[in-house]
């Protein structure tokens, strides 16, 4: 992880690779996580453009603050890709 990780994004990182997976992960926690390993860049249709240990993924943000389980899942092999499960 890089310098720019901090206890918070630790903490997120943690709940994303929780088994079961938890239900109020919010998505500003993920965005500001994955702004400190890689890099985002928002798009005009407002989905988020996700660089990280050389994969790009799109994810587009949730209605409600938390996060669903299917972006958990997209999150953990985004994450274990790039050598960045806790």
């Amino acid at each position: 992880m890089t310098k720019r990780v901090t206890a918070d994004h630790r903490a997120t990182l943690e709940r994303i690779f929780r088994h079961p997976a938890s239900d109020n992960i919010e998505w500003r926690q993920v965005l500001s996580l994955l702004e400190a390993v890689g890099a985002v860049t928002e798009e005009r249709n407002g989905n988020v453009e996700v660089i990280l240990g050389g994969e790009t993924e799109v994810l587009r943000p949730p209605r409600e603050k938390d996060v669903d389980k299917q972006t958990i899942v997209d999150l953990r092999r985004m994450l274990s890709s790039a050598g960045l499960a806790p």
